[in-house]
């Protein structure tokens, strides 16, 4: 039986993440001496996240997941039906989602924000009934998904992923899709469609300038380039989240979109595939809790004219 004044933190570790095998006696003892006593359970595969939490959440006043974005947005949906607040102790590879948060990289900086106690409640997107928190992809980024070696990617880390892009750039083609936005559908010939619900994918890129997490809203683009070759020129504006000032980049904002293929094409969550068009997608505002530091209100995007076919 807990002690009063103390609170339980369900502890899931991936040690097949990047940096699964880094000590965590550092953080735990940070929880610990805020009063949080911990409970570990490691996993294997992603599927495990969901059960832990079904599983043992009777047993706990808050989850932590430590590992990369692919195993945040797994227990996604656990978690918001659990109705319990989540800590991420980020020791993924690209981390986008504790980077959109403002979470330390450093594990024991990260354990502080959750000892702190400061909550934040965010939007989480799905797709076909799968959660996600920063993207989801269909096209180049999907291609990548499924080309990109595990070892190479816990070894090179980003290196690996720009490996892997290189090789799926050199064999990428266009796409036909219809996309509807409410009730309006569009033909588009394109070489991804993406659909944001956070700020930060791929390891820095940003959806959209102004995007946030609390939203309410997805943030769709459509690279329609006719030449893969100047996607060199747009880079910089995808790191800073002003790709839509580019022609040849369809972007839209909207609550629900629907995207359909000529053939079934798989879709890509947060860095794992885990479902295929036709795709229906959904924002669900204020979804979770997640333990972050408090947004600077001084850091506020500066809204950008897009063009918007």
């Amino acid at each position: 039986m807990k002690q009063p004044d103390r609170k339980r933190a369900l502890v899931l570790r991936n040690p097949k993440a990047r940096r699964g095998q880094e000590s965590l006696d550092g953080p735990f003892r940070q929880l610990e001496h805020a009063g949080i006593d911990v409970t570990i359970e490691t996993f294997e595969a992603l599927p495990e996240i969901a059960r832990d939490i079904v599983r043992l959440r009777s047993i706990a006043d808050l989850i932590v997941i430590c590992g990369g974005d692919g195993s945040i947005s797994s227990g996604a949906m656990a978690v918001m039906e659990s109705g319990l607040p989540l800590g991420i102790m980020p020791m993924g590879t690209a981390n986008d989602l504790a980077r959109t948060l403002a979470i330390p990289m450093d594990l024991t900086a990260a354990a502080r924000v959750i000892a702190a106690g400061q909550t934040r409640r965010i939007d989480m997107g799905t797709v076909n009934g799968h959660a996600f928190f920063n993207v989801a992809s269909i096209g180049l980024s999907s291609e990548l998904a499924q080309g990109l070696d595990p070892t190479l990617k816990k070894r090179f880390g980003r290196l690996g992923y720009a490996l892997a892009a290189t090789k799926v750039l050199t064999k990428a083609s266009r796409f036909h899709a219809t996309i509807t936005e409410k009730g309006r559908t569009t033909e588009v010939d394109t070489f991804q469609i993406a659909i944001g619900n956070g700020r930060h994918y791929g390891g820095g890129n940003i959806v959209r300038d102004d995007a946030e997490i609390d939203d309410g809203h997805l943030d769709l683009y459509s690279l329609e380039l006719k030449n893969l070759w100047k996607l060199a020129l747009m880079l910089r504006s995808f790191r800073s989240g002003t790709h839509g000032a580019w022609q040849e980049v369809r972007t839209a904002r909207c609550v629900e979109f629907d995207i359909l293929t000529k053939r079934p094409m798989p879709v890509n969550t947060d860095g794992e595939i885990v479902t295929a068009t036709p795709a229906h997608f959904k924002v669900h505002p204020q979804a979770v809790a997640i333990f972050a530091p408090e947004p600077d209100p001084r850091a506020q995007p500066i809204p950008m004219p897009l063009f918007h076919r």
